[in-house]
C-alpha cells in the first residue's frame, strides 16, 4: 500500500499527464517525472541510467490494468500451439531461449505458445538445455529445435551466455533473439524486429514496458492458456535483458555473450555497453512484453553481492572495445 504522501505526488504530478496521454492512445509517452524521453516518431527512449518502475502504477495498481489493456489492444499477445506451416522456408529470425530444470517448465511452454503466434515473419525456435541430463526434450512442441549442452557437474551454476552461445552457433535465421523463457511477446514481435532490421539496424530494442503478473495472474495463464488483460502489474521500462536482438553478423562481430557470466546478473549490461561501442543500435521501444511471475534467482537475492554482478562491476571498468576484442580473440582460438 502506498504511503499518503506518495498517493499525493502521484495525484498532483503524474494524474493529468496520464489521463491525458492514456486517452490520447499515447500509452508509449508514460514516463516517470525525473524521467525524460525522446521518440523517432515511432517508439520511445526514455534516458534513465537503470531499469524503472512506472511509478503512478505502484501507487495506483489500477491503472496498471489500463496501461495493459490499451498496449494489447495496439500489439496483441496471442498463445497458440503451433506456428503456421512453414513450407520449409528458411528462417528470418531464430529465437533462442536458454533453461534449466523443471520448475520453469511451465513459464517455457507458453513463452512458446507466444513465439508459435508470431505473424508476418519466418521463424525458427531453438530451446538450449543446459543441464546434467535431459530433462524437457520430450516435453517441446515438436516445432521447436532442441540443444542440449551437458553441464561438467550436476551442480554447475546456470550460464544463460553459455546457452545464447550455443544457440547463436547453430541459428539459420539471420537476426537472433535471445529469448527468456518467461518472457510473452506481441503477435507482430518478430515482424517489427524484421522491419527495424531491414532499416539496417544492427542490435534493436523494442521493449517499451514490460508488464510483470504476480503468482495468481501466471497461475491463470497456466491453467486456462489465455492472457488476460484485465490484472495489475508491475510496469518495468528501461530493461536491457528479457529479450535482446541482434543480427548474426554483429552479434559474432562484438563476441557474443560473456561466458565468463556464471549465475545471475550483469551479462545483459555488458552485452547492451559492447552494442553501443559497436554502434547500430535501435533504442526507441514501442512493444509491451509480459513476464510470468517465479521465485527470484538465487543470485539476484544477493544483489550486488551476487558474483554474476562483482565481475560486470570489474569487467565494466574496462573499456566496451577491449572487451569485444577479448572475446572475439576467445571465439576464435575455440574455433
Amino acid at each position: 500500500m502506498a504511503s499518503l504522501r506518495h498517493r499525493a505526488g502521484a495525484l498532483i504530478y503524474d494524474w493529468i499527464p496520464f489521463e491525458r496521454n492514456l486517452r490520447a492512445g499515447n500509452w508509449i509517452l508514460l514516463h516517470n517525472r525525473a524521467e525524460t524521453i525522446t521518440s523517432d516518431g515511432r517508439g520511445v527512449q526514455c534516458h534513465w541510467q537503470f531499469t524503472s518502475d512506472l511509478h503512478i502504477a505502484n501507487v495506483f495498481p489500477s491503472t496498471s490494468a489500463r496501461i495493459l489493456k490499451a498496449a494489447l489492444r495496439d500489439w496483441p499477445i496471442a498463445l497458440e500451439d503451433a506456428p503456421p506451416s512453414m513450407s520449409g522456408e528458411e528462417p528470418e529470425i531464430t529465437f533462442i531461449i536458454g533453461h534449466r530444470g523443471l520448475t520453469r517448465l511451465p513459464h517455457l511452454l507458453q513463452t512458446l505458445r507466444s513465439i508459435a503466434a508470431q505473424r508476418d515473419a519466418s521463424i525458427e525456435c531453438i530451446v538450449v538445455e543446459q543441464s546434467s541430463t535431459r530433462e524437457i526434450e520430450s516435453a517441446l512442441p515438436n516445432w521447436v529445435r532442441y540443444l542440449h549442452t551437458p553441464t561438467p557437474s550436476p551442480d554447475f551454476d546456470y550460464s544463460r551466455s553459455w546457452t545464447f552461445n550455443a544457440g547463436a552457433e547453430i541459428a539459420r535465421g539471420r537476426i537472433l533473439v535471445l529469448h527468456d523463457n518467461d518472457m510473452l511477446v506481441p503477435q507482430h514481435y518478430a515482424r517489427e524486429i524484421l522491419g527495424r532490421a531491414n532499416e539496417g539496424w544492427s542490435f534493436i530494442d523494442l521493449k517499451r514496458f514490460v508488464f510483470y503478473l504476480d503468482r495468481n495472474d501466471t497461475q491463470r495463464v497456466f491453467d486456462t492458456g489465455a492472457l488476460s488483460a484485465d490484472v495489475h502489474t508491475t510496469v518495468v521500462q528501461n530493461l536491457h535483458g528479457g529479450s535482446v536482438i541482434a543480427t548474426r553478423d554483429a552479434y559474432f562481430d562484438i563476441g557474443g555473450f560473456d561466458e565468463s557470466f556464471i549465475g545471475w546478473g550483469g551479462e545483459d549490461n555488458d552485452f547492451r555497453e559492447r552494442a553501443d561501442a559497436h554502434g547500430g543500435v535501435y533504442p526507441f521501444g514501442y512493444l509491451p512484453l509480459v513476464h510470468l511471475f517465479h521465485e527470484p534467482q538465487p543470485g539476484k537475492i544477493q544483489g550486488n553481492a551476487a558474483p554474476a554482478v562483482q565481475r560486470y562491476h570489474e569487467l565494466a571498468k574496462i573499456p566496451a572495445k577491449e572487451r569485444i576484442a577479448r572475446l572475439r580473440a576467445l571465439r576464435g582460438a575455440r574455433n
